[in-house]
């Protein structure tokens, strides 16, 4: 069973120590889109991103100073560097080298810059959406750029792990082929229960996407159907809501 994250916008490249890093699998695809944004002048690169003049000239910093190799000294693995609102649920902060060694086999991340990420790789700091469009010579956006080489990458591992979790957001999700994934896909959904009404709220499913994250490395879950014991902060399985496909999992409104 393989699980796959999207990136988050907020990092944190402060100093941090974990044995056993690894590389990124398609570093040399990332050091083509590098070079191509290392053309890009600030005020382009908001033009690009839809960011404001200071997030622009900081990767617009970030991309200029881009080299390799990666070490411990000029890069951070993945699964520390990333501080959005998915990540704030797994606690990486208490994971000894056993939770580390099941996340690196089992959860998958995927990045508009890197393409797919195992927890372990060293990345260096960057900005990139998937949803970018960014125009290269393989296409006119970063979805055209990357093609069916992120879904062969799962395809690999899905030959032996059979079932793929999508705890992606959908601009993430969308870079994969689905009709392409060789094994089943199954989509944890959250919601909040106000009333008879199930809804669900952004800013909340994202933070469930990694606490389920954290329940699959701690927990050492394997088997889909053990995914409906998910219960961090109040959420339970709903299996009237749900399909084969879809699990619901749902909680009281926090509102």
């Amino acid at each position: 069973m393989i699980a796959i994250l999207s990136p988050a916008k907020t990092l944190d490249f402060e100093a941090w120590s974990l044995s056993n890093t690894s590389k990124p699998t398609f570093l040399k695809d990332a050091k083509e889109l590098v070079a191509e944004l290392q053309s890009y002048s600030p005020a382009k690169i908001a033009k690009l991103m839809s960011v404001s003049k200071k997030i622009a000239e900081l990767n617009a910093e970030r991309y200029s100073t881009f080299k390799t190799p990666f070490t411990v000294k000029n890069a951070k693995p993945a699964l520390l560097a990333f501080k959005g609102d998915v990540y704030q649920g797994i606690d990486v902060e208490s994971y000894k080298a056993a939770d580390f060694k099941f996340a690196q086999e089992h959860v998958r991340i995927l990045s508009g810059l890197y393409g797919y990420l195992k927890p372990k790789d060293l990345i260096q700091p960057y900005r990139l959406e998937m949803k970018t469009r960014l125009k290269t010579g393989r296409g006119k956006d970063l979805y055209q750029f990357w093609g069916d080489k992120i879904t062969d990458a799962l395809n690999e591992e899905l030959k032996k792990e059979k079932i793929l979790i999508n705890l992606a957001s959908n601009e993430y999700y969308k870079a994969i082929n689905q009709k392409k994934v060789a094994g089943s896909i199954i989509t944890p959904v959250f919601k909040e229960k106000k009333g008879s009404e199930h809804k669900i709220v952004a800013i909340f499913a994202k933070r469930a996407r990694g606490l389920m994250t954290d329940f699959i490395v701690r927990e050492r879950i394997k088997k889909p159907d053990d995914l409906r014991d998910f219960s961090s902060e109040g959420y339970s399985f709903q299996k009237k809501l749900s399909t084969d496909n879809e699990y619901v999992f749902t909680r009281a409104s926090k509102k």
